[in-house]
């Protein structure tokens, strides 16, 4: 099955502060690219975060099996670098077969609030 596309875009993006529990990963703020292959071959994602006042950094390279679904959290990322906390960023995710892709923040700092949206495709 063949859904999705090759280009998305996330316009959006922020990785709030850690918030009031770090050590408890499962509240600690983050941002999140959900991405759905359902398609017979696996995915070759790349992920390019751009910048305000900056060059952008990336790719981020990742692979999503066969008919699977991968939940990339960006403070997890760290090839080619980290991506620093507190800055407004872009994405950019490039893929070499169709893929769709849920953007999700989840922001502890007072409570919890969630966030999520479908990204831009091209």
């Amino acid at each position: 099955m063949s859904i999705g596309k090759k280009r998305w875009v996330i316009a959006e993006g922020y990785l709030p502060p850690l918030g009031p529990n770090p050590d408890d990963r499962t509240l600690r703020s983050h941002e999140a690219a959900c991405i759905l292959n359902a398609g017979d071959q696996p995915a070759q994602v790349d992920i390019t975060l751009y910048f305000t006042d900056r060059e952008p950094i990336g790719p981020y390279r990742l692979e999503v099996p066969a008919r699977r679904t991968l939940h990339v959290r960006y403070d997890d990322l760290d090839d080619p670098q980290p991506l620093p906390r507190e800055t407004d960023y872009s994405s950019v995710i490039e893929s070499d077969v169709p893929v769709v892709v849920q953007h999700t923040r989840l922001d502890a700092r007072a409570g919890i609030a969630l966030m999520s949206t479908v990204a831009f495709a091209e």
